[in-house]
């Protein structure tokens, strides 16, 4: 039987994902199904949020800028994560209101704009 090619071994997802996350710019957001795309993983949206939630508690990674596709924090809202994802959000600038951060103004898009 062949073996799966290197390239989809989960250490090399997980630091495709990584990689995929630390191009997020302060100030920026992106859906966990984007971010997974990003990391050349379309599809695996589930699969970055398990990666993200495997971080340290120490992790300089900006995990914050990963919300869900309905523009909201995927967290409990009475949980501490969601606290510290919600004030470290709104110190790079970014707005949420009733819970919800608009994407079409703070989603991160690696495309030039157009003109």
């Amino acid at each position: 039987m062949a073996s799966a090619p290197a390239s989809t071994t989960p250490a090399t997802n997980r630091e495709a994902i990584y990689l995929a996350l630390m191009s997020i710019p302060a100030g920026k957001v992106i859906t966990y199904g984007q971010l997974a795309a990003l990391a050349g993983l379309p599809g695996a949206a589930r699969l970055a949020g398990t990666v993200l939630c495997g971080l340290p508690e120490t992790t300089a990674l900006p995990w914050h800028r990963v919300i869900n596709a309905q523009g909201k924090i995927s967290l409990p809202p009475d949980s501490a994560a969601y606290k510290k994802q919600w004030q470290r959000l709104q110190a790079e600038g970014v707005d949420i209101k009733n819970g919800k951060i608009s994407l079409r103004i703070y989603g991160y898009n690696n495309q030039p704009p157009f003109k």
